[in-house]
């Protein structure tokens, strides 16, 4: 078993490491794909970390957003989609800051991790426009020039899934390279993900379709594109299907890193994956 952090006077100086929620572990209902991506984590002996303390297993949205510098940024993690649980807003600076060393600039924008889909440069960042309905006292134009400075990197606004509850751009796009993201792979005319492509090509960004499949409402099974990728490795969700085989092809003949398929299902059917449940220091 990994160190879980626990006490502040221990906490991490910013050295590379991969970080989950405690309550992966304790959560009857997320421990089976829990388990099965910590085993996936222990063969190849990659170190990680669970933190204790927060208030959901969500930890991309509430943990800072490291920029390409190596420094960070907090959002106020207070969605809409919380007002009415607050119990689990968890709180980086309040609840969290105290168990880490870093270099964090608080930003008074509402803006879920979840919703930052950098390239591998991170000097370009995707974000869906649920952005602005979270943040409806700023102009449009202030909003972005904002979030541009205080991420470093230029903002490219795609439109949202209305249906999502969160809306966040990890489920809809994931980069390659600097021009080139994968999107999910829906057959139908003027959608969702045509309009995404639209806007893509005007920045000169061109969108491969990805294996995706339809779950009802509230749950991710079927979106394999939310995966969690470090330098080497990239831990691809699968959910005991037989498109699980066309996601993994696909994963492999489009990234360098070597593809480990994890069985995220428990996980995935409240409704997030991969990205959704992990946060690196890189």
């Amino acid at each position: 078993m990994k160190p879980i952090i626990t006490n502040p006077s221990t906490g991490d100086s910013q050295t590379p490491m991969l970080y989950f929620s405690s309550l992966l572990q304790s959560h009857p209902s997320y421990r089976p794909a829990a388990e099965r991506l910590f085993a996936a984590l222990d063969t190849i002996e990659m170190e990680y970390r669970l933190i204790d303390g927060t208030r959901d297993i969500w930890v991309r949205d509430f943990m800072p957003v490291q920029r390409h510098d190596g420094s960070f940024v907090s959002f106020r993690y207070e969605p809409s989609y919380l007002k009415n649980n607050p119990e689990l807003q968890t709180d980086y600076r309040q609840d969290l800051s105290a168990y880490f060393s870093l270099l964090v600039t608080y930003s008074q924008i509402h803006l879920d991790g979840g919703n930052v889909v950098f390239s591998p440069s991170k000097k370009k960042v995707i974000i869906s426009d649920r952005v602005l309905a979270e943040n409806p006292d700023f102009v449009t134009s202030e909003l972005i020039l904002t979030l541009e400075q205080q991420l470093q990197a230029q903002v490219i606004l795609i439109p949202s899934l209305k249906s999502d509850m969160t809306g966040h751009a990890d489920g809809m796009v994931r980069f390659i390279d600097e021009t080139t993201v994968i999107g999910n792979h829906v057959p139908a005319k003027n959608g969702l993900e045509q309009r995404i492509q639209a806007v893509l090509r005007t920045y000169g960004i061109h969108v491969i379709d990805f294996p995706y499949f339809y779950s009802p409402k509230g749950s991710a099974v079927g979106c394999y594109l939310n995966f969690l990728q470090t330098p080497e490795y990239l831990f691809l969700p699968v959910f005991g299907v037989p498109m699980d085989t066309a996601a993994i092809v696909a994963a492999q003949q489009l990234f360098s890193q070597i593809v480990i398929p994890v069985n995220i299902h428990e996980i995935a059917l409240d409704g997030g994956l991969l990205n959704c449940i992990s946060w690196e220091i890189t």
